[in-house]
This record gives C-alpha cells, structure tokens and sequence, in this order.
C-alpha cells in the first residue's frame, strides 16, 4: 500500500543512523530499521483509533446532554445517523482493528483534552451539519462524511500530529504519508467489507508485479549493499567531484548518492530513470536547494560515466533509460 518512495526514505534514515556512529552491530541495525517499518503501520492504527475515540466521545456527550437539568428538544432526541455510519460500525466491529489497537497498547485515556477539541471542530463543521440534515441514506454518504471528517480534522490536525511526533521521533516524517494510507482505506472500503476481513497491507505497492516478500527483500538488499559497497561508493563521488573534498558534503547528500548508485548498479530491474527521479525527489526533502542540485548533477554525470563504462547492466525493456 505505501510506494517504494517511503521505503527508500526509512533505508536513508537507518544508514544515517548507521554512517553517523549508532548502532554498531549491522544485524540490529537491520532490525532496527525492520521495526521502524513496522512502527509506520502503528501509526496507520493509531489514526484509526483516534476516529473511534472521537466517535466514542461524540456519543458520550450525547448521552450526557440527555441528562442535563434543562435539555432541549435536540439534545432529547438526538440524530444517531453518525453512530450508525455503516464506515463507522465496519471500523469499530473488524477484528484486525481491535487486535491492532490492543497490540499497540494504543490509549486515549490520558488525551482528552485533544479529543475535546477535535470533537467540537468535528460537531461544529457544516459537513456533519449537512450531512446530519440530508435525508438521504446510502453507504457512498456514509463514506464520504468518513472521508471528509477524516481528511479535515484527523489528518490535518496539529494537535495529533504532534502527540505522534512526541511518540516516536520518526512519526513527524511518516504521519502525512500514512494519512494518504488512512484516506486510501477509506476510499477502498465497500459494503461487503466484514469483521473478518483484513486492511490493506504495508508491504504493497501499486505495482502488480510487486508483493510483500519482494518490497521487504528490496529494503534490506538496498540497505545492506549499500554498507557493504559504501568504500567503493566514496571513490566513485570522489574521482567525479574533484572540486570537492567529500568532508565538505553534507553526509546526507553523500548517502542519498550511495543509495542511488546501489540501485543504479545492483538492482537490474529498476530503471535508470526511476532511480535518478527517486533520489532527486527525496533530496528535496532532506536536504537544501543548493544540495538538490548537486545531487542531481553527480547523478546524472554518475549514471551516463556507468552507463557507458557497462558498470551498469539492466534487464528487460526499457530499463536502460
């Protein structure tokens, strides 16, 4: 489900680690960097969680207006549309849900002042209110109400944002990739949807000819290789750019390079061109404009000296561009 972009990206953040004196021991490092995958699907489950919580709340308050010493005619008889949101009951009733969250040990009971908050923005919004007033009944309603409510003020929101940044140092990086994960599931879902049935997987792309096994062997080749021919790497920077010394480098710039040559070298069956786009796209994140174009023009220089040298040896069409 998520694109082999954010893969790459937590391989960069583990070779840091590994380049910038952590973890000495490549095996736990490898099983580091296996766990901080993991911790992305976390994450997906906790943003689930976080919409049931919410819910929870909202029927909470519900209940308690009832039995307010004045309630009015709406608090007596409040909708129920949005408790029975059929989106809603597939999420609270799934198995694999609840197992996550128990799993996770993932707990709201200490955050209510934020789900407070993101109630009252939810109960506030004229989406609800519209939504709450429509006489239509149908499942695509129900999902799109999810969807909006969801995209609004879950996965925009600050507050969350920040409580999984304070959970896990990483989460800031990965929160906004996992809510296109959210918002994806929810576009996914359909009426036959059941209690048993699973979530999408992490380890998908939307490639076809990719599966879980090969995503998963595709992270720890391209990390270990990466170690492995990182001497041989550093030569290959340091004969193109004479007019640097590589101490002058940023190290991320430098390990961005020495992914994009492992790829360029020892994956056949990546193309050329995707692994010049994919290390040229996650420069911009992680380093500044003036490296953004260094990097691209090592590359590119890097790629057509290989090419040509027949260090670089791609299988099947059009894979040499």
């Amino acid at each position: 489900m998520l694109g082999r972009r954010h893969f790459r990206i937590k391989v960069f953040q583990a070779l840091y680690g590994w380049f910038m004196g952590g973890e000495s021991r490549i095996d736990v490092a490898e099983k580091y960097l296996l766990q901080s995958i993991e911790k992305i699907y976390e994450l997906y489950f906790l943003q689930i969680s976080f919409l049931l919580e919410i819910i929870h709340f909202y029927e909470f308050r519900m209940e308690e207006a009832k039995h307010k010493f004045y309630p009015t005619e709406e608090e007596l008889k409040p909708s129920t549309k949005l408790l029975n949101n059929v989106i809603l009951r597939q999420l609270i009733d799934n198995k694999e849900v609840q197992t996550r969250i128990d799993r996770h040990k993932i707990s709201w009971t200490e955050e209510q002042e934020m789900v407070r908050k993101i109630y009252q923005k939810i109960k506030n919004s004229k989406d609800l209110k519209e939504y709450l007033d429509s006489g239509e009944s149908s499942y695509k309603q129900d999902r799109d109400i999810i969807y909006k409510l969801v995209k609004k003020y879950i996965t925009r929101s600050s507050e969350l944002q920040s409580y999984c940044e304070e959970r896990n140092m990483f989460w800031g990086d990965d929160y906004q990739v996992v809510a296109l994960l959210f918002l994806k599931t929810l576009r996914l879902m359909n009426e036959s949807f059941t209690a048993d049935d699973s979530l999408p997987a992490l380890f998908n792309d939307d490639e076809e000819e990719d599966d879980p096994a090969e995503i998963r062997q595709f992270i720890l080749d391209l990390f270990m290789k990466t170690i492995h021919d990182s001497e041989k790497y550093e030569k290959l920077i340091d004969a193109r750019t004479r007019n640097w010394e590589l101490e002058r480098i940023a190290s991320t710039d430098i390990i961005l390079i020495k992914m994009a040559l492992t790829e360029l070298i020892q994956f056949s069956n990546i193309p050329i061109k995707v692994t010049l786009n994919e290390y040229i796209e996650i420069s911009k994140l992680f380093s500044t404009p003036k490296s953004k174009l260094f990097i691209n023009g090592i590359l590119d220089k890097l790629a057509e000296e290989l090419q040509s040298e027949g260090t670089i040896e791609k299988r099947g069409r059009g894979l040499m561009t």
